[in-house]
């Protein structure tokens, strides 16, 4: 037993015999009296003292009090209290106070007749001595005397017993009662000697029924309505008469109770719960000594109000009392703004339904199902009663079914006696006589009704009271298991909606669970290290960008510069750099931007990055396509090379940018950028089983994403792929009119590739934030860095000084494509085109083979030559020289035939050249 506060329980520091130290005389001293030992198995309170400091004083002040107590079964035998003298001396330390074991005060008291305690006062310790006496009309039944020894009666408690009228003369009154002695709730195993016992105790007593004598007739009805069916006619076609009917399960009372108005039978059930019973219409003359199941469920609407439960899961055996009970609490927990998330129930085995709602994760579960052991009956019962009917119990009370509702059917048994007690006459005015009852005898009926209606006693199960219904009112006890038992930690008052609380519930943490698990919602944001490193980069990006736009603007009076069309590489400067600014709102995200300024950074994305691509492919894209357009046909673009109308070139480039202004204006319009949440699934800590995370995403979207997205993806694919076809097909062209066309070709390349592979990677890395961020971010870094470099960095080099001053080196530098000023300025059209180029190299192969064959021929002629001369030589010899001719001419010899092979080689070589 724990004092209230202030007061100090403490334990005992040295132990000695008892007597001993109670009879010691303490030191005295001027300051107070010295400090006492408590006694054995005793305590003493020290008011306004720690233990600690008990500890360590000797000496407690004039005045101070203190008080002895003791544990378990023993009282303080001597003072109770001492107070210090101002002698320095305790009160009363003539008389020592011992701790003594006492006996059960219960043999104090005996109904119907008297105690006499020799030996002693109350309470009754060692020695004492108890005699028992009767009042008149009555007979003790046990021993007249008892004896208190070490705190145990030597013997049992005995009982003044009614002198009766001889069984002979008094008339029968029978019972018809089935028990479940098995089942799936054996409950007739201790509800049936739980009724024998009542049965006794009724009979025994002179002012209850005393010319009647209750009597029993019982049948097992193993819980099974089938068998109940055929122990029921069985009790009604067979005599005797019974006056009464005690059914047990709540599948059988439903049965019994819808039959029993046919035959005008009161029927009273100890063990049924079922909330069906309940319903008057239904069944007229139904009562119950056991709570209906519905009547805890205000208690547990009660308790998830007490301890903050605002969502509940439930399980359920599939049987009628169950789905009863489920029906009436789904209805009273709505009221109260509770909600039932999920319901499970099962006809034998519950393992899938709990793997149910374990992968549900409900925390706080009603069960509404048979244990197998025993059932829980919430109410206080007489420990007397216990011990007289585990007495009558062949197996240990956990072992017998019904345990737990012997006490309701004890009470059963009283209800009705006391209910045909007044109606016989004991208490009414109409003298009914309980043996003219008879299965047609609707008055006697009506009067047993009604007595019962108005029953109200104090029973071993608590207070005895039917509602209207029939179904018994009662407190419910509130338990809680504990260190692997019951504990009892609060009572509820349905009636008065009164929740008692005791305070004693204990908890894993100190506190209730939760109902549910606590989720705590997190923002997985871009990696703040990736952020700042790409950010570096489109910065310096910008700066390269802008440096280059202003050499550009700088330099625009430089022939070389003027042939670039340095207005539109200023567009691709400028687009550059939107493209670079793009990353920035690109990695904001929940971690530097609130909720509201989301859509704006949204925009910023679309709009930067939009106009960016527009202006900077925009502009090389346009270069490309005018280049193949005027280059590809000889003949009918021949006038278009000589003069190039710039604002063509621009209005292609507004044409592309105002296309993207359209769309993008359109697209927010219609269907804004807003912040949309991806969740993913949830994570559980090792740490805390209460807890998990649920990791979420911040995107930008719209209700009609993926179709924007197709059309913007679209165009700008086409584009991407067209400026590749344009790239190579016109890069053997050479002109001086767009003298960067083949660095323009490079950089569509890398930005189409980049593009086109970044863009469906993205989508599908949207739900990992560094990645697809890294993704998206270095594409555009990459792409706008090799842009700028491919198109702006030879300028420099082409615009140096010294360069000027080596025209080979400047030459070289450009491929051949340049010459000197002089002849820039002389030059009014541009080279040949594809085929011109193409002709020439073919007819060059076609004179290098004329050159080998020329070169066989001649020497072949050369050869011929020496055999002509061969020969020319020889005939001199044989044939003298011919004289000179008359007419004054040359001597002539005979006509030579005439020799092909003479002619000059050189005529052959001239003619294939």
């Amino acid at each position: 037993m724990l004092p209230p506060p202030p007061l100090l329980l403490l334990a005992p520091l040295f132990l000695r015999p008892l007597g001993a130290v109670g009879a010691q005389t303490p030191n005295a001293t001027s300051e107070g009296c010295q400090i006492i030992h408590p006694p054995w198995e005793g305590g003493i309170r020290y008011r306004g003292l720690t233990r600690d400091q008990v500890k360590a004083i000797n000496v407690l002040p004039v005045d101070y009090e203190i008080e002895y107590v003791c544990r378990g079964e023993r009282e303080v035998v001597g003072p109770k209290v001492r107070k210090c003298l101002a002698n320095g001396s305790w009160t009363d330390m003539d008389t020592p106070s011992r701790c003594v074991r006492i006996c059960s005060k219960s043999y104090l008291t005996l109904e119907n007749g008297k105690v006499f305690l020799t030996g002693g006062d109350l309470p009754a310790l060692d020695g004492a001595r108890v005699d028992f006496r009767c009042d008149p009309d009555f007979h003790l039944v046990g021993s007249s005397r008892s004896i208190c020894s070490q705190g145990q009666w030597s013997t049992p408690k005995p009982h003044c017993q009614v002198n009766r009228t001889p069984h002979s003369e008094r008339r029968a009154v029978y019972i018809g009662a089935l028990f479940p002695m098995s089942g799936g709730w054996p409950g007739g195993q201790a509800c049936q000697p739980a009724v024998e016992m009542a049965l006794e105790d009724v009979n025994s007593r002179r002012d209850i029924l005393p010319d009647y004598e209750l009597k029993l007739i019982h049948h097992d009805s193993k819980c099974d309505p089938g068998q109940a069916t055929k122990y029921l006619y069985e009790l009604l076609y067979n005599d005797p008469i019974k006056i009464i009917l005690m059914p047990g399960c709540s599948s059988v009372s439903t049965l019994v109770a819808e039959a029993a108005r046919m035959w005008n039978l009161i029927v009273l059930s100890y063990g049924s719960s079922s909330p069906a019973l309940s319903n008057r219409q239904r069944f007229p003359t139904f009562f119950r000594t056991h709570p209906s199941a519905t009547l805890h469920n205000p208690t547990r609407v009660k308790l998830f109000e007490k301890w903050g439960w605002r969502k509940i899961a439930t399980i359920q055996q599939t049987t009628e009392v169950f789905t009863s009970t489920l029906d009436d609490l789904e209805e009273r927990v709505k009221e109260a703004g509770i909600e039932i998330t999920f319901r499970q129930s099962f006809f034998s085995d519950p393992a899938v339904p709990v793997k149910n709602l374990k992968r549900q994760d409900a925390r706080i579960i009603v069960g509404l199902f048979y244990e197998t052991e025993a059932r829980k009956v919430f109410c206080e019962t007489s420990q007397e009663f216990v011990e007289k009917l585990t007495k009558r119990l062949k197996r240990h009370p956990e072992e017998t079914g019904g345990f737990q509702e012997a006490p309701l059917a004890y009470d059963a048994i009283w209800a009705l006696a006391l209910a045909l007690n007044k109606t016989s006459g004991g208490g009414g005015r109409s003298g009914v006589r309980l043996e003219d009852f008879n299965y047609n005898n609707q008055t006697i009926t009506d009067q047993i009704y009604r007595a019962m209606n108005s029953s109200s006693f104090e029973g071993v199960s608590g207070h005895v009271v039917f509602d209207a219904s029939g179904s018994r009112m009662a407190w419910t006890l509130i338990e809680q298991l504990q260190g692997g038992s019951y504990k009892k930690i609060g009572y509820y008052d349905s009636t008065k909606d009164d929740l008692s609380w005791s305070k004693t519930d204990k908890w894993i943490g100190g506190t209730p669970p939760a109902d549910q698990t606590l989720v705590i919602k997190t923002f997985r944001f871009l990696s703040q290290k990736l952020f700042i490193s790409v950010s570096v980069l489109s910065s310096l990006g910008i700066v390269l960008a802008v440096v280059c736009l202003s050499f550009n603007i700088y330099n625009s009076h430089v022939r070389y510069i003027q042939n670039s069309q340095p207005n539109l590489n200023n567009l691709t400067a400028v687009g550059c750099s939107l493209a670079l600014a793009a990353v920035f709102p690109l990695g904001l995200d929940g971690y530097h931007i609130g909720r509201n300024q989301f859509p704006f950074v949204c925009q910023a994305r679309l709009w930067l990055l939009g106009l960016g691509f527009s202006l900077g492919y925009g502009s090389m894209f346009t270069k490309i396509w005018w280049v193949h357009t005027v280059f590809t046909k000889k003949e009918e673009k021949k006038e278009w090379r000589k003069t190039l109308e710039p604002w063509k070139l621009y209005s292609t480039v507004g044409l592309l940018v105002g296309l993207d202004v359209l769309t993008l204006a359109v697209w927010q319009i219609v269907d804004p950028l807003h912040r949309t949440i991806e969740t993913f699934a949830k994570e559980e800590p090792k740490e805390d089983i209460d807890v998990s995370i649920l990791p979420q995403l911040e995107h930008c979207s719209s209700k009609k994403m993926n179709t924007w997205l197709g059309i913007f993806y679209g165009y700008k694919g086409l584009l991407l792929l067209l400026g590749i076809f344009l790239a190579y097909e016109t890069k053997s062209v050479s002109t001086e009119k767009i003298n960067d066309h083949r660095a323009v070709g490079m950089a569509i390349y890398n930005v189409a590739v980049l593009c086109l592979i970044t863009a469906p990677v993205t989508m599908i890395l949207s739900s990992q934030q560094d990645a697809a961020f890294a993704f998206a971010a270095l594409a555009i870094v990459f792409s706008s860095y090799i842009t700028l470099v491919v198109l702006f960095v030879p300028k420099p080099l082409l615009c140096c000084p010294c360069l000027h001053a080596c025209p080979q080196m400047r030459r070289l530098i450009t491929r051949g494509e340049w010459q000197s000023e002089a002849q820039d300025t002389m030059k009014t059209g541009s080279s040949t085109n594809n085929n011109e180029e193409e002709k020439a190299r073919l007819l060059e192969k076609e004179n290098r083979e004329l050159e080998k064959v020329v070169a066989e021929k001649e020497e072949r002629v050369s050869e011929l030559r020496h055999q002509l001369q061969s020969r020319q030589q020889l005939r001199s010899r044989r044939h003298p020289p011919t004289p000179p001719d008359p007419s004054g001419g040359p001597a002539r010899g005979p006509p030579e035939p005439p020799d092909r092979l003479s002619c000059d080689g050189s005529r052959v070589h001239l003619l294939y050249k």
